[in-house]
């Protein structure tokens, strides 16, 4: 509860704050994630182009774009950008958005390399989110490997009874 008696946590949310989370939320909050790596790719493509342009504005011409540079463009974006995230708060944009947060086996910020390996396995084979729906415990295939959960948390991180060290739980 936060100053006043008003918990910033909705009432319907209590009871699942903490708990891991289902596929529909999962998934939804991969395609928002999809998006900004969209985003971030079309944004790099238009600041190269632009760049192009004020070098050379009489020659200027779009530049082509092979499908691996882009497939490749793709795969690291989404890896640093999942890392990152992961590592540093353990929620992506999408998780932020879903109120959701990717934990370590002991509900704890994750280490960057263990980040970085679930980031690995997340962008290439993402078709292991679906082992959420036949886990048990509603865990993804990086999940089962490295131990780690993503569960519902809409706590804001200075919310009263909240750790402020940032290698505590959550």
């Amino acid at each position: 509860m936060s100053e006043g008696g008003v918990s910033p946590l909705p009432r319907e949310a209590r009871p699942y704050q903490g708990q891991r989370a289902g596929l529909v939320t999962r998934l939804a909050a991969a395609v928002l994630d999809g998006i900004v790596v969209v985003l971030v790719l079309v944004a790099g493509y238009a600041g190269a182009s632009g760049l192009l342009f004020m070098v050379d504005p009489r020659g200027f011409s779009f530049p082509a774009v092979s499908f691996a540079f882009a497939l490749t463009a793709g795969f690291v974006v989404s890896v640093v950008y999942l890392t990152a995230a992961w590592w540093i708060s353990g929620r992506s944009y999408g998780c932020l958005v879903m109120g959701l947060r990717a934990v370590s086996r002991q509900e704890r910020r994750m280490r960057l390399p263990v980040a970085f390996l679930r980031a690995l396995i997340c962008v290439l084979l993402p078709a292991g989110l679906l082992w959420v729906a036949v886990s048990r415990e509603n865990r993804s295939v990086a999940d089962v490997f490295l131990r780690t959960s993503v569960v519902y948390d809409w706590q804001p991180k200075g919310a009263p009874g909240r750790s402020q060290d940032p290698l505590e739980p959550f």
